[in-house]
């Protein structure tokens, strides 16, 4: 099962840490618009979203993670799904939604890190790190990653956020 190390933090200066980011890639800067729909799930089973793309493409994603500050693990499976929508009104109608979030997502690699720059809908900017694992690699190697990273970002004081947007948003 694929696992990374997360670091979510609020972005002050959006253009400045982007400059920072492109600065460090090792690959081409990815644009993307998601629309990430949660579902109800029983407490402790995780997060189970379907995200949808400009292009109409979508998939589910179902990722354990715990909702703290900091640098975490998370376990996650991604399905690529070829309807969307239909799968939306399935998982809403079977499960629940628990809310929406629509962002527009820069993606920045650094090596194996993924950098996501968001500007997300009704919340503002935020940075994600996402340090992919090896198999069998010690979470410790990947938080010590993402520490030097955050570092290299200019964000190593800057405050960590627990949990996923979908927190953050005020319930209707």
């Amino acid at each position: 099962m694929p696992r990374n190390i997360e670091i979510k933090a609020r972005v002050v200066d959006p253009a400045a840490l982007r400059q920072r980011a492109l600065a460090l890639a090792t690959a081409p800067e990815q644009q993307l618009e998601q629309d990430d729909s949660f579902f109800v799930l029983p407490a402790g089973r995780g997060r189970l979203k379907l995200r949808q793309f400009a292009d109409g493409s979508a998939e589910l994603i179902h990722y354990q993670r715990a909702d703290e500050a900091g640098a975490k693990a998370s376990d996650y499976v991604r399905v690529p799904l070829v309807d969307g929508s239909a799968c939306r009104e399935a998982l809403a109608r079977g499960l629940g939604l628990l809310g929406r979030v629509k962002k527009r997502r820069s993606v920045v690699m650094v090596g194996r890190t993924r950098v996501h720059l968001d500007a997300v809908e009704g919340l503002g900017d935020f940075m994600e790190l996402e340090v992919v694992l090896r198999e069998g690699e010690p979470d410790a190697d990947g938080q010590a990653e993402a520490e030097a990273l955050m570092q290299a970002l200019g964000l190593a004081d800057a405050p960590r956020l627990a949990g996923a947007y979908l927190d953050l948003l005020p319930r209707a």
